[in-house]
């Protein structure tokens, strides 16, 4: 869940490092380093702390260097522990996003080179380097350091010995961009986008070598010819554009990120619904169970996708957190469709959950946003979301377009199994068809949530209450309320709240509602008495008529069926922000988070 940049061509290196550092730290941002290979050697520059306080030369004339934006597993922040990491002479430099697992009896074994952090990564350069002193080339000390090495890795790889970089992928995304006047390695394409839009995607056991402006891709030894890609968006879509934060300027993203994740997929006339996959009617039709396995937001998009495809196809449907899934149960794996969820498409523990699936033998239809990434390659089938980059480490505009991704999934499991009826799939795809025009009405009223922001932002826990699928949505907006504002907050089924959560309610602890179609808002109304009569002040997103006697503050919610507590999620959020704000919070870089998580 770090970041890596890395160039090799005509340039000047370092600008491109710089940029590119900046548009990756939301993949971490507790310490940064950049490694330049110049006609007098390696320079190395690196410390805690953000790109933006790094002290860099203004004259470098480098045309070759990598830089790491880290987010720390191995070591504490410190400038010791940033990368890039150097060998004993000083003439290799590497970054890593990844873990080393078996570093200690590698650096047990390489007892006799000082090392001067406290990382896993450390063990690559002095590897490098005994092989180097052995006679290799870096390409070839490369192949034979990555034999010794268990875990997961992406690297970037300079020497004074080599005039480019070297590169390698298992299990962590890396990304070759190739431009005019040279070449790019990354963690994700944000970081050399306003460069270039021709990538291609590294694979795992891939060792890419960039010299003199080339790009050679080895496998086992052995030259692969891997596909180029145009990447469709704008750079200037992983910009703020005039918003104070991304994760502001994609919450507003919102309804064109819905319009693309729709387009070219409903036949509304008919009923049907195109996501270009195979999967064969008697298949689907056989299908006892269908799991969603997902982790953070991606979950709470499953928990809600598992309700729609229960109800709409008649099919026993669950979610389960990535880290805890196994394929246990009397599972039959040729009647179960396992279906991993994943913003980026590159999460540890979702990809090893999707592993455990295939190796029972079930087939797997992953629901990603990320093209190249390692899920794609790895499920069966594969179904993208289209909501263009999201840069913020705290998920919006990406569950909106899940869940509606899922809604569409939904129903066609449901039409292929022939347990929806035309006119049931006309009206429930005219409710999709609206999300973007709800989510547009909802972030219309943005005062209304800055102003219930300040009225109980200091308030001493949040408690989010939800029935139904108004359940997912609590969970979600709770999630978004701790992660950028750092207060206590938790999402319930309303149900529950009386069966111990009760305890905590205060007239300092604002509950939020979910009260709309989808979410048994007549049942969650009563919970909401429960808790008014303790003091506690409730705030509701309704569509329930007189609802607002009950309710210190009424938001008002459109009508979209199954598809209500969607829209009230962008409440949740706009509050979440707004309260964020308030506190002076690192809205965009939370503490402690990371946007990929790409360690288990």
């Amino acid at each position: 869940m770090c970041g890596i940049i890395g160039y090799a061509g005509e340039d000047r290196a370092l600008p491109v490092l710089r940029t590119g550092l900046e548009n990756l730290e939301y993949r971490g941002y507790d310490s940064v380093g950049v490694a330049l290979r110049g006609h007098e050697g390696l320079r190395l520059f690196k410390q805690a702390g953000r790109i933006k306080d790094l002290s860099l030369p203004e004259d470098d004339d480098s045309v070759v260097g990598i830089g790491h934006t880290r987010w720390s597993t191995h070591g504490e922040p410190t400038d010791a522990n940033a990368h890039p990491h150097t060998d004993c002479t000083g003439t290799v430099a590497v970054v890593h996003n990844g873990i080393i697992e078996n570093y200690d009896s590698l650096r047990e074994e390489l007892s006799d080179h000082p090392f001067t952090s406290e990382t896993d990564t450390e063990v690559v350069p002095h590897l490098i380097e005994e092989y180097l002193a052995e006679g290799d080339d870096l390409p070839t000390a490369v192949d034979r350091t990555l034999e010794r090495l268990e875990g997961t890795f992406a690297l970037g790889i300079v020497s004074t010995e080599f005039d480019g970089i070297v590169a390698a992928r298992q299990d962590s995304p890396l990304v070759i961009g190739h431009g005019e006047r040279g070449a790019f390695i990354a963690s994700d394409v944000t970081a050399f986008l306003e460069h270039t839009r021709e990538v291609t995607y590294v694979e795992d056991g891939d060792v890419a070598v960039l010299s003199n402006g080339g790009v050679e891709i080895r496998n086992g030894g052995e030259v692969v010819e891997r596909p180029r890609e145009h990447v469709e968006w704008e750079a200037e879509a992983a910009e703020k554009s005039g918003y104070e934060h991304y994760m502001l300027k994609e919450i507003h993203e919102q309804p064109t990120a819905l319009r693309q994740t729709l387009s070219g997929r409903i036949d509304e006339l008919n009923g049907e619904v195109d996501l270009d996959i195979d999967l064969p009617k008697e298949y689907l039709n056989s299908l006892e169970e269908v799991t969603f396995v997902a982790c953070g937001t991606s979950y709470h998009a499953g928990l809600y996708a598992a309700q729609l495809v229960e109800s709409l196809a008649d099919v026993r449907a669950s979610a389960e957190i990535a880290s805890e899934y196994e394929f246990d149960g009397g599972r039959d794996p040729w009647r179960t469709l396992v279906v991993p969820v994943t913003q980026s498409g590159e999460t540890a523990d979702t990809l090893s959950a999707l592993r455990r699936a295939k190796r029972a033998g079930a087939r797997s239809l992953a629901v990603t946003n990320t093209l190249g990434s390692t899920v794609t390659r790895e499920a069966d089938e594969t179904v993208f979301i289209r909501a263009g980059p999201e840069i913020g480490v705290a998920a919006t505009k990406t569950f909106v377009s899940q869940v509606a991704t899922l809604a569409l999934l939904s129903v066609a499991f449901a039409r292929a199994r022939g347990e929806l009826s035309t006119t049931d799939a006309i009206e429930f795809l005219g409710h999709v068809r609206q999300l973007p025009g709800a989510v547009q009405k909802v972030l219309d009223e943005e005062a209304a949530f800055k102003e219930a922001a300040t009225e109980y932002a200091d308030g001493e826990a949040f408690f989010f209450i939800g029935r139904k699928l108004g359940y997912p949505v609590a969970l979600e907006g709770a999630l978004k309320l701790k992660e950028i504002a750092y207060v206590h907050a938790e999402g319930f089924a309303a149900g529950e709240l009386k069966h111990g959560p009760l305890a905590l309610v205060t007239p300092k602890s604002p509950v939020l509602a979910v009260l709309t179609q989808g979410s048994s808002p007549e049942a969650t109304l009563n919970n909401v008495k429960e808790v008014e009569s303790r003091g506690a002040p409730v705030l509701g997103c309704t569509s329930l008529r007189d609802a607002e006697k009950f309710l210190d503050v009424t938001f008002d919610m459109p009508e979209l069926g199954a598809l209500s507590p969607l829209i009230a999620n962008v409440c949740f959020q706009l509050f979440a922000y707004h309260v964020a704000k308030l506190k002076g919070r690192s809205i965009d870089k939370p503490r402690n988070l990371a946007k990929s998580v790409t360690v288990e």
